[in-house]
Formats: structure tokens, sequence, C-alpha cells
């Protein structure tokens, strides 16, 4: 059964906060927060995300982190020491000449871009019976998330779990994945956005 867990913790309140002094509102559905997670990387305060997964994950045993480039990659490389070091694979995009060997594939449409990506992962990075944790900066309608689920499905593993740093959570991505009977933990959960202000849950 796949739980949702909403945490009031110290780390979370410094989360909102700096989305809310930081982040960029466009329209309502859209939060930038280039300056810190997706473009320039507050590394400090990524230790301290890193952490928090951790902690969410602590009695979970996780063979892998999966997250799609290039924006999670920060984020599962400095939730990796909190966990053990497990090995971080992200989904690539575009299937470089490199990748002769076979590759897991899904189909994830991007909100913001506007576009579809056909997310790849090479056949050795992922094998059966792994317990595997996804991990993204943002989860908002699920595309990304629910096609590596499917990818480590594919390749026979388990998804021990989705994180997200962000959540949008008037765009249902949680619910997609609860459906899927995965587990999700996000640290920051928008649950609307109106006039320019952003609503936390």
């Amino acid at each position: 059964m796949c739980r949702v867990q909403f945490y009031k913790g110290r780390h979370m309140e410094a989360l909102k906060r700096k989305i809310a002094e930081e982040g960029t509102v466009i329209g309502t559905e859209i939060v930038k927060v280039d300056n810190f997670l997706n473009h320039q990387i507050d590394v400090k305060f990524l230790e301290e995300i890193g952490a928090e997964f951790g902690r969410r994950f602590a009695g979970e045993k996780i063979d892998r982190i999966l997250t799609v480039e290039a924006s999670g990659i920060a984020v599962a490389c400095m939730t990796a020491p909190h966990m053990g070091y497990p090995p971080v694979v992200f989904a690539k995009k575009a299937a470089p000449s490199t990748m002769n060997e076979g590759f897991y594939e899904a189909e994830a449409r991007s909100f913001t871009k506007g576009t579809v990506s056909k997310l790849k992962v090479d056949r050795k990075y992922l094998n059966e019976g792994e317990r595997v944790l996804i991990l993204d900066d943002f989860l908002a309608s699920g595309q990304a998330s629910l096609a590596m689920v499917d990818i480590v499905r594919q390749a026979g593993g388990i998804v021990a779990g989705v994180g997200s740093v962000i959540e949008k959570h008037h765009q249902g991505g949680s619910q997609k994945l609860r459906e899927e009977g995965c587990r999700v933990e996000s640290l920051a959960i928008i649950n609307r956005i109106e006039d320019g202000r952003i609503y936390f849950l």
C-alpha cells in the first residue's frame, strides 16, 4: 500500500521559505527555482535536502537511485551518501551512440517544456530484484516519475519509493503514483498558485 506523508520539520519549513522568497511564479502552474535547485545549485542547502530524503527512507534497503537528466542528478547525488552510497543512475532523454547494448525506454511528457521525451536507461545499470528509489526535483503531473517506474519494472526491479523536492499537488502526479502502488515522499507540497502567491498544503 502506498503512503504519502506530510512533514512539518524545520528542514522543510526552510525549503518552503526558500521557495516563497527566492522562487518566481509564472501564471498559475509554473514555479521557477533556478537560483538554488535546477540552474544554479545551492550545494549547502541541497545537502540538507539529501539528508532529509535519507531520513524519510531510512527504513528502506536501496540498491540504486534512479533520476532523469539533468535537474534530478544533483538531488540524487546529494542523497546517496545518506543511504550508504548506492549508485545513482540517470535516465537519458536521447540515446547516445555509446548506448549500444540495449536499453529500457518509456515516454514522458514535460508540462513546462511542452515536449515528449523517450527516457532511456542502459540495461546493464538496472537489474532484476533490485530495490530502486526514484528521485526528482519536481513532481507535477507525474509523467517523468511514472516513466521511471515503468523502466524499473521493465528491468524486473522493485520501486522502493518516489521522492520529489517540490510537488505541485494540484496537478495530480502523486495520486497517479499512489494508484501504481508507489510510496511518495515530497519535501514541499504546493497546493495551489493564485495571484502570484504560492499556497502550501
